[in-house]
């Protein structure tokens, strides 16, 4: 495939030109008057409205905003949308390929005009700043250009085999399975939505939408891009409200032909027992539920590069990636060096309101984000940490209007604390020692999860043993743009292992494709 110019702003530049500033205050500006707008779910391609009432959107920077009201959709609305589902897949399914992947092209290009309206919903629902709300619908079509490519590539699918008797010509054809719901969360409400949508959709299956109830806006946004590409009504559902009114019917429908979804392992595990204990036989379940991503900073790193991947991995998105560096192990002879550079960067982040500009950290998700952080602060004291920098509940001026909090460093807390183990989704950084590579290593990999670690070294064979040794999917080495984070499609494939994933293929690579299709064997005898 043909190499791609990368676009203005990714997660690992976070950089971006003077002229795409007044662009996104422009959208702002159009967003203003249609704050609090009620809206509805689209089943079969028409609107329905719920009878058992709404709910509010407010943003997590000043949850006296009201971005919109969604419908509190019910069983019987994830019932209907299940059906119209199964109609919609006899339609898209027996489209060519060719034009599916057309549409999906289309979509890419709806998004690349849409972006700043888009980015602007996404920084006033989640509070992510404008650069990385940019970001996200930037890879939504940078991941449409992958997978096309893809999608051609591989004929569809479609591999000729060899002659298993005299006369037998084989041609292995990739099905897709059917109707896929698809269960987004908050932290990338675009782009981790339209990822599984996408795989499902360029495959020829037929999906129900549900954003979390943190950015149902950019949720819709993602599924007007769609219907409006020309994807047909059935083929692409939308529905809104608690995941306790959807999850039942999602779990046990047989209609319901694979899951996919991304959040919190708890869900995702009550979800997977669940899929596989109430339908009537094996079906695909795609799950990505979070992880404790180490970085290893190695005596002989530089260092300003260390702490510059490290502080953009932690603190990018307030620590809420599934991809944040949350665990930081340095080498003896480097610690005091490094943590006394990483003091004075982390000190130096803006904390803000995410749609002004320069600002790097927004709120955290909601309050109960803030409370799991005052407890974090609360523990590590308790256990004998100390409070590098942060630990703080930021109330001054317009944010105590929001949910705000420091971004925070902890050191010497003894080896094994549960902080070290269990993934906060948090500014919340601890740190640690150690003497060998070897003894980072078995450090790193003490934990139930394995999606992304990163090491800062000089030494070519520390990285082969990084390599070589780490239980993670996603590997980096020498990443100032983000030591864990930043995975791109066609660039990386992102790819949780252990409690952080099921599939071992990973969005963005060249097999994910292949979660949503299956094999059939189509023999002729001449």
């Amino acid at each position: 495939m043909a190499k791609r110019s990368p676009p203005k702003v990714t997660y690992v530049t976070m950089s971006a030109d003077e002229s795409l500033n007044p662009k996104f205050e422009a959208a702002v500006k159009r967003f203003g008057p249609r704050m609090g707008e009620r809206h509805p779910m689209f089943i079969g391609g028409k609107e329905v409205w719920s009878k058992a009432g709404e709910f509010e959107s407010r943003s997590p920077t000043d949850t006296t905003i009201v971005v919109g009201k969604f419908q509190k959709g019910t069983e019987e609305h994830a019932r209907a949308a299940i059906a119209s589902a199964k109609d919609g897949f006899e339609v898209w399914s027996s489209t060519p390929w060719q034009r599916r992947v057309a549409a999906m092209e289309r979509f890419a290009r709806l998004v690349d005009e849409r972006k700043f309206d888009i980015a602007v919903a996404i920084s006033y629902e989640v509070g992510k700043n404008r650069l990385e709300a940019l970001a996200e619908c930037w890879e939504a079509v940078d991941a449409v250009k992958y997978y096309a490519g893809l999608m051609r590539q591989e004929d569809g699918y479609s591999t000729r085999m060899g002659e298993g008797g005299p006369g037998e010509h084989t041609t292995v054809v990739c099905k897709p399975y059917g109707v896929w719901p698809v269960i987004s969360p908050f932290n990338f409400p675009f782009m981790l939505a339209s990822g599984m949508a996408l795989g499902a959709l360029v495959t020829g299956n037929s999906i129900v939408l549900k954003p979390t109830s943190s950015a149902p806006l950019t949720g819709l946004m993602l599924y007007q891009a769609y219907a409006d590409a020309g994807v047909p009504g059935g083929a692409v559902n939308f529905v809104t409200g608690p995941g306790a009114n959807f999850e039942g019917e999602f779990a046990s429908n047989p209609d319901v032909a694979g899951l996919a979804f991304t959040g919190s392992r708890d869900v995702g595990m009550r979800l997977y027992a669940r899929f596989h204990g109430e339908q009537p036989y094996p079906k695909p379940i795609l799950l990505e539920m979070g992880s404790k991503n180490p970085t290893i900073v190695m005596a002989s790193a530089d260092i300003q590069k260390a702490v510059e991947g490290t502080v953009r991995a932690a603190f990018g998105y307030g620590g809420q990636k599934c991809s944040a560096t949350s665990r930081v192990f340095v080498q003896e002879g480097a610690s005091d060096r490094f943590l006394a550079a990483l003091k004075a960067r982390v000190e130096a982040i803006a904390v803000g309101d995410p749609v002004q500009k320069g600002v790097f950290m927004g709120p955290v998700i909601n309050g109960a984000a803030v409370e799991k952080f005052e407890a974090a602060v609360a523990e590590a004291k308790k256990a004998g940490g100390k409070i590098l920098v942060g630990g703080k509940v930021l109330k001054e001026g317009r944010l105590s209007r929001g949910y705000f909090v420091s971004p925070t460093v902890v050191t010497g807390l003894p080896a094994g604390h549960r902080l070290f183990r269990d993934e906060l989704f948090l500014p919340f950084v601890v740190v640690a020692t150690f003497k060998s590579l070897a003894e980072a290593l078995t450090a790193a990999n003490d934990t139930q999860y394995g999606l992304t670690a990163g090491i800062f070294t000089k030494d070519k064979s520390d990285m082969k043993k990084f390599f070589d040794g780490i239980r993670f999917g996603v590997t980096y080495a020498n990443r100032s743009g983000g030591s864990t984070t930043g995975a791109w499609p066609g660039a990386q494939s992102f790819t949780g292992w252990n409690a952080s994933g099921a599939t071992g293929r990973g969005v963005g690579g060249p097999h994910y494709l292949l979660n949503f299709l299956r094999d059939q064997s189509q023999t002729v005898v001449s």
